[in-house]
């Protein structure tokens, strides 16, 4: 606050004379009969004096800009009243002449009070005449707005503005010490900032912005002079509606006039202002995430609203921080990116239109900030009418037999960040890296092999059923189509997502394991069945096809779970912001990263190693195999990939996870409103879930560099490498023993190979040379048919007779 020198013997006359007239007017308002006397002079003297003069100015409501990760593209405005806060500099000096000419032609010669303008109003209030004069001043006026935006109960509000001596008495004395105290520059800004222009808008800014579209330091001299001629009856003299129109036109040309009365500008300009049609835009500024810039873009917009709802850092409770977001004026540089958001946009309605009830999803994260590049869905964000209702009835078999409408085309549900009842959606074999991790942890390296059956007989205990071996209790998962998986290792299995290779490499890590290393990347479980199971190690333990994905996750979840270890190991929380600023431009520290180290860098850097086979990259060492679950990736997003396909029983969800080293993209198809649906969901299909996802991925990495993944030590990949013993023209048996005794699982091979070896004895081995301790080394039998030298040929890649993807899988 900046004080301004005043004369002393001007200000106690001030005082004086107002203490007197108070005296008056407060007597005309009880004894007009003593109105005038001395004694009743001398009284309010006595009572002027012992008013309050100090002014508690609390900041009014602020409007709060959301903005796209670009600082500038609009994304929604939340506020309780339109208003923004503007410096005198930038208002136009004809908003600020304005202003004057409509309210306070003196407002630059007194001291808060206009003693003279007092005085007319009282002898005139005693006449006859019609109407009335209240002689406030544009500071009596700003203590007046100043009392009602500080109070702290509504009875405070009401005396702040009702109509009687008592009120007019107390802002006189008020405003004489708020002259003291500010200059009549900051007066006026403060003035300008409060006042209520109607339809909405609070503050010459939101004015503007509402009547013309502009700030207002672009503001004309007849623009500036309607606003000014608004704030007495923002109501009465609304320009956009009929009645209104011309009583504002009238107030305009009244107030452009006493502009040329107070030399604020020349009688030319004024009659040029005066010929200028009255135009006003009427655009009242959009409120919420339900009036988001783009429409499609509401989904992220909701996702932020539930996150600020959740920051304890705006309050202790959910109403204190929902006023500070809709009352606070703050800017929030969110961190949705436009390219990729449009991208995913295009590429959910792609696959799906509105009025599918398959619903696409798509969410895309940044490894290494947890911020939230983009939310896309086929949906559209609002509610549907309940007056007229387009929304189409529930796939939900029960629900439809009611009559109730589901939630497409139009829904507020958080469909791909879970809560209000969204529980999330099975992914799948994507969780299949849960495994991979956990394996790793344990010292199991990537190069670990063995033969995967067609159906692999555990030992987790469930109830009788198509799960269960025939006549058991035993969980016995297959692989698509039943067929056997062959000799895998991590970067194979994964590849073509076998089954019978991950569920007994969980059995040998422990399913709690697993479930840890899924909660560390940052999946949530839930639902009840999720929580039981999850909640403890000894549940977890029993949890034989978690690593098939049966757990729900949305996919925010699971794209910022594959983001943490395209970051090497570094989890981050996920958050839709990237700077906040307060009215005064300060930063808020909320909008950093919140990140921590939960996997090793080589661990993190094997895993991703073995997700570039699914999507058809090859891995630092090229043991990928042949066939992937979603080869197409690669050469539609044209960079280095990594990630993992998924498929439920039946195919009621399907689901694709695609990186690089700058977004992983997470999509999944279901179907909210009836998870046990009869549609089966695709993936490589123009109607299916990869489309989206990778097209999304392509459209965010345009123009962006191509990072190349870093591969992981040799011990972590290779694991403790052993040679193989020679086993050429001996027994199978005294093979496989030997084999056994070096410290390998040895498989026989089905098919027989050309030799000169005898018939039925051990021509060599696949692989040859070298492999890890402990893994599997096929024996391959001769045929006796000569041609191929006895030793150990070949090795190379263990093959495999598995279908690509199994069930749960994909």
């Amino acid at each position: 606050m900046r004080k301004r020198d005043h004369n002393v013997l001007t200000n106690a006359a001030s005082l004086l004379v107002c203490g007197l007239l108070a005296g008056v007017v407060v007597a005309a308002a009880a004894f007009p009969a003593v109105a005038m006397s001395g004694l009743a002079a001398k009284a309010g003297a006595e009572t002027f004096g012992a008013l309050p003069t100090e002014l508690t100015v609390a900041r009014a409501p602020q409007i709060s800009y959301l903005l796209a990760s670009d600082g500038k593209t609009p994304l929604a405005t939340m506020y309780d009243e339109n208003r923004r806060d503007v410096k005198l500099a930038d208002i136009s000096p004809y908003m600020q002449k304005a202003i004057i000419a409509a309210e306070d032609h003196d407002f630059y010669k007194h001291n808060g009070v206009d003693i003279n303008g007092v005085a007319r109003a009282f002898v005139n209030n005693q006449s006859d005449g019609s109407g009335r004069q209240g002689a406030s001043t544009l500071t009596m006026q700003y203590v007046r707005l100043a009392i009602a935006y500080s109070a702290t109960h509504p009875a405070d509000v009401v005396a702040a503005t009702e109509d009687t001596s008592a009120r007019k008495l107390r802002e006189m004395r008020l405003a004489l010490q708020v002259d003291k105290e500010f200059s009549k520059d900051e007066i006026l800004t403060r003035y300008l900032n409060l006042a209520s222009f109607g339809n909405g808008a609070y503050g010459v800014y939101a004015a503007s912005q509402v009547y013309f579209g502009k700030p207002p330091s672009k503001l004309k001299i007849e623009e500036a002079a309607l606003l000014a001629g608004m704030v007495k009856a923002p109501t009465t003299n609304d320009p956009t509606t009929e009645a209104g129109y011309p009583l504002a036109k009238d107030r305009r040309d009244y107030v452009i006039q006493n502009m040329v009365d107070i030399k604020a500008i020349t009688q030319q300009e004024a009659d040029a202002a005066k010929a200028v049609d009255l135009k006003v835009k009427d655009k009242r500024t959009p409120n919420g995430c339900i009036a988001a810039n783009v429409n499609s873009w509401g989904f992220f917009c909701d996702y932020f609203y539930r996150w600020w709802m959740q920051q304890e850092t705006f309050g202790s409770t959910t109403y204190d921080r929902e006023r500070r977001l809709k009352s606070g004026g703050y800017t929030v540089v969110t961190s949705i990116d436009v390219q990729a958001q449009r991208g995913a946009d295009a590429a959910v309605r792609r696959s799906k239109s509105e009025n599918s009830k398959e619903a696409a999803m798509v969410a895309v994260v940044e490894p290494g900030s947890g911020r939230v590049r983009a939310l896309a869905v086929n949906r559209q964000f609002k509610l549907d009418d309940p007056k007229n209702p387009k929304n189409k009835i529930s796939s939900d078999p029960a629900k439809s037999r009611k009559k109730i409408r589901g939630n497409y085309p139009a829904t507020v549900n958080p469909l791909l960040t879970g809560g209000d009842g969204i529980t999330g959606y099975q992914a799948g074999s994507t969780f299949k890296i849960f495994t991979i991790v956990a394996a790793l942890e344990k010292g199991i390296p990537l190069s670990y092999s063995f033969n995967a059956p067609q159906q692999f007989r555990s030992e987790y205990k469930i109830e009788p059923g198509p799960a269960a071996c025939p006549g058991t209790n035993l969980y016995c998962p297959t692989n698509s189509g039943l067929k056997a998986g062959g000799v895998q290792n991590m970067w194979s299995a994964f590849a073509q997502s076998i089954n019978t290779y991950f569920v007994p490499l969980q059995q040998q890590v422990g399913a709690e394991n697993v479930v840890d290393v899924a909660k560390r990347a940052g999946i949530q479980f839930r639902t009840d069945e999720d929580l039981r199971l999850g909640g403890t190690k000894e549940a977890a333990h029993d949890w034989g096809a978690f690593t098939l994905g049966v757990s729900q996750t949305t996919p925010l979840d699971l794209a910022n779970a594959y983001a943490t270890l395209a970051a090497d190991g570094k989890y981050c929380e996920p958050i839709p912001v990237q700077e906040i600023r307060d009215p005064d431009g300060n930063k808020l520290d909320i909008a950093n990263p919140r990140c921590e180290k939960r996997f090793s860098t080589d661990v993190a850097r094997a895993a991703v190693d073995a997700a570039r086979c699914p999507v058809g990259d090859n891995s630092s060492t090229s043991k990928c195999g042949g066939s992937r679950t979603a080869a197409r990736v690669k050469g539609i997003v044209d960079a280095p990939v990594a990630g993992k396909s998924g498929t439920t029983d039946s195919e009621k969800t399907a689901a694709l996870v695609a990186m690089t080293r700058q977004y992983a993209v997470a999509g999944i198809m279901a179907d909210p409103d009836w998870p046990q649906t009869n549609v089966e969901m695709g993936h490589d299909v123009p109607h299916g879930i990869n489309p989206p996802v990778q097209e999304t991925l392509r459209d965010a990495m345009k123009g962006k560099e191509r990072i190349q993944f870093e591969p992981p030590g040799q011990k972590i990949s290779e694991g403790d490498q052993r040679s193989i013993p020679t086993v050429s023209c001996i027994s199978v048996d005294q093979a496989k023993s030997r084999l056994k005794d070096a410290g390998f699982e040895p498989v026989v091979s089905d098919t027989k190979v050309k030799s000169s070896c005898p018939p039925g004895t051990a021509h060599g081995t696949s692989p040859d040379g070298r492999t890890i301790k402990n893994g599997v080394v096929t024996i391959q039998v001769s045929n006796g048919g000569g041609g191929t030298t006895p030793g150990n040929p070949g090795g190379g890649q263990p093959g495999t007779t598995g279908r690509p993807g199994g069930r749960p899988g994909g």
